[in-house]
């Protein structure tokens, strides 16, 4: 609590420094107003839009350890990312959705230049992401499910690397501990009207648990050409192919004991995740007429993937997919008013045979246990409106969409089991936007969510009300969520000031019930989901980021979550058989820390000739979470705080540019826990995070035509 204490009264007094230098009649030029974010599904101001809405751009963690979205994500309010196994599988919660996961994510969106890299049913993996190839990250918190499939939580588009000034070619190098090594080159090419992205790479790292090792290796494209002067042709793709082993999860004893260990059941069984997975995508889109006031772009995608998981049985699945959407906007004047006014859609179809074997330590046995053919398919239609309704201050944002999302699943040996089930709903969502001047905005929104249970979610048990019998449990139904929302965010002004210039601050508070939560349990190890509990969610969140004097920046973002199930009678089931019933009501989600706050201080020295030094550090508070449904005092983690620092340069000379970098993560060697793996019937609940560890960079890059 004193870390924590220390942490806000920095943000208290930064803040207080700002309002007192603040001047009304401010004439500065703030690079925050002309931030285009495409969130709506248009490109719109990010002062404009009436949600909660972050843009991080690669200089922001190019000289992180690029290992996970928490090394490259932060001080994104709302946004709460728990790593496992210091890697890139991190569980990602934005409002409370997500944190039902124990692995992957859910219940947030994860796009990649515009394409889902979530399945029709919302699951998503990332290993394909190269933060190499990444030129900035949009991150659309609150409700999003009048805009996209699955979004209840929100959206995070990754957008790759396309527009640069001069055509280059870059050795990126990493190093650090637990044997951690990536090697790889990135290549671009400018040609004025065409421009080609790429980037291979090999990330190997043994990991700071035992059983912890992965190894990556990722292709990322990208070309784009101004056909005409209004219309683009945009094809991207990837392929990766890696291994992650499992260490699995600890009961309290074992953490307490020995925090780094694996669990001794992981090991015997040689857990472990194999994939290979590509896609290739094309977009086309064009303004029509001389005006441009109309707008019209069409994607077509496909994908394929084979992923080995190994726990108690050796399972293979082989899947592949095609997806396509498209857009239409149009700008239409009525008076002084311009009404922009969009309609589009998306399609997503996946379908392929899932292989059950014997696993022998590891090793795919002999015996085929089962034998499924699993398909999955989204069909969803959008609409959206904004008009202002007093020109150059109040807009009124109307969103709405339809989903159909149907599951299948067919038992290839057992035709019996087959089962297939629909999910449909059309969620609206009504948004206001007042701004104060060109640079403030209040905003506020309603609107309603809606979260299909993925397929791997859907997997039948003894006890549902057809005693196990098919393939799909026939008693899962989505969650639906009622969503609230309000909030501020703006540049403070201070004119003629040279101390905390192009100041940004925001805050939001929310509210959402949530009916037919989708809650994991688990029978003798075995993790199923059921809808047990409405749930009410309130919280805040507020971020701050100002250039203190020239070449020093501070950032902050603070979240504060009150996740609480109003009604909740859980049926517990126990590894021998016996059911009972329990009244949960009242208590708190798990997994979800009360508090949640970072910070960063990041100075750049200037030499001349295009080259500096700089120096950044990072805090981040992590409160206290509760591990299962049921809220038992003695489980709950303690809350914590991690210290980091880095140091470096960036020097150009002619046509090279250097950029060396080094690191320190987990300062102090705290020692706790990042992950919570929730609602164990056999209490392993823990999984610790990285002790302190040292990472390094150098990237040499040479720049054509300078």
């Amino acid at each position: 609590m004193k870390n924590l204490l220390r942490f806000f009264l920095i943000i208290f007094l930064g803040t207080a420094a700002v309002l007192n230098a603040q001047d009304s009649a401010d004439t500065t030029d703030y690079e925050t107003d002309e931030i285009i974010i495409s969130a709506t599904r248009t490109e719109q101001k990010l002062i404009d839009i009436p949600f909660s809405v972050s843009r991080i751009d690669y200089s922001q963690w190019k000289s992180s350890r690029k290992m996970g979205l928490n090394d490259v994500i932060t001080n994104v309010p709302g946004l709460i990312l728990q790593p496992r196994y210091g890697n890139h599988d991190v569980r990602v919660s934005i409002r409370g959705f997500g944190s039902r996961s124990n692995t992957g994510i859910r219940g947030v969106r994860i796009l990649l230049d515009g394409i889902p890299e979530s399945e029709p049913d919302g699951q998503t993996r990332i290993e394909a992401l190269d933060f190499t190839a990444i030129s900035r990250i949009e991150v659309s918190k609150g409700n999003l499910s009048s805009l996209y499939t699955n979004a209840p939580g929100g959206v995070i588009n990754f957008f790759t690397d396309k527009y640069f000034p001069t055509s280059f070619v870059m050795l990126d190098n990493e190093f650090g501990d637990y044997s951690l090594r990536k090697n790889g080159i990135k290549v671009g090419v400018n040609a004025g009207s065409q421009r080609f992205m790429a980037t291979y790479s090999y990330q190997n790292y043994l990991g700071y648990r035992e059983h912890n090792e992965e190894y990556q290796t990722r292709f990322n494209s990208i070309y784009e050409a101004d056909l005409t002067a209004d219309s683009k042709l945009l094809i991207n793709g990837y392929l990766v192919k890696g291994l992650i082993k499992l260490p699995g999860s600890l009961t309290l004893e074992q953490y307490n004991t020995d925090d780094l260990q694996a669990n001794p059941r992981d090991v015997s069984r040689d857990s472990k995740r194999l994939s290979d997975k590509g896609r290739l995508g094309i977009t086309y889109s064009t303004y029509i007429g001389k005006d441009k006031k109309n707008f019209v772009e069409f994607t077509g995608y496909g994908t394929i993937k084979e992923f080995d998981r190994t726990a108690a049985t050796y399972r293979v699945f082989t899947r592949w997919g095609v997806g396509s959407s498209f857009r239409y906007i149009n700008k239409t004047k009525f008076g002084s008013r311009e009404n922009e006014f969009s309609i589009g859609g998306d399609m997503f179809y996946q379908d392929g045979p899932i292989s059950e074997f014997n696993n022998i330590g590891g090793i795919r046995g002999d015996d085929l246990l089962a034998l499924s053919d699993e398909t999955l398919s989204n069909i969803g239609l959008y609409f959206l409106n904004q008009i202002p309704l007093v020109v150059g201050k109040l807009n009124l944002l109307v969103t709405g969409r339809y989903d159909n999302v149907i599951t299948s699943k067919s038992d290839l040996i057992a035709g019996f089991r087959d089962t297939t089930r629909k999910f449909s709903n059309f969620t609206p969502k009504f948004a206001l936007n007042y701004k104060l001047n060109p640079r403030m905005a209040i905003y506020g929104s309603f609107g309603f969510g809606f979260d299909v249970p993925a397929n791997n979610e859907l997997e039948n048990f003894p006890f549902s009300s057809d005693g196990g019998l098919k393939a799909i449990n026939p008693d899962l139904n989505p969650q639906k969520s009622t969503n609230y929302e309000i909030g501020y965010k703006g540049e403070i002004p201070n004119r003629g000031s040279n101390v905390f210039k192009n100041s940004f601050v925001e805050l939001t508070l929310y509210a959402t019930k949530i009916d037919d939560a989708i809650i994991p349990f688990t029978v003798d190890g075995d993790v199923y989901f059921r809808n047990a509990a409405t749930v009410n969610r309130k919280g805040l969140e507020f971020g701050f980021n100002t250039e203190v004097v020239k070449g020093l920046k501070f950032a902050t973002s603070y979240t504060y979550s009150d996740f609480k199930y109003d009604k909740y009678s859980a049926l517990n089931i126990a590894g021998n058989g016996l059911v009972n019933t329990e009244d949960y009501s009242g208590n708190t989600e798990p997994a979800n820390p009360d508090h949640y706050a970072s910070g960063e201080l990041h100075y750049v020295y200037d030499l001349k000739n295009e080259r500096n030094v700089f120096i950044k550090t990072n805090g981040l508070y992590v409160g206290k979470m509760q591990v299962n449904d049921k809220n038992v005092d003695s489980l709950i983690t303690a809350s914590y705080y991690l210290q980091g620092a880095q140091i470096g340069t960036d020097l150009t000379y002619g046509k090279f540019r250097i950029l060396a970098f080094a690191g320190l993560n987990n300062i102090f060697d705290k020692k706790y826990v990042a992950f919570v793996q929730i609602n164990s019937d056999r209490q392993e609940y823990y999984e610790s995070g990285p002790r302190r560890n040292f990472f390094s960079g150098l990237n040499i890059s040479y720049l054509f035509n300078r």
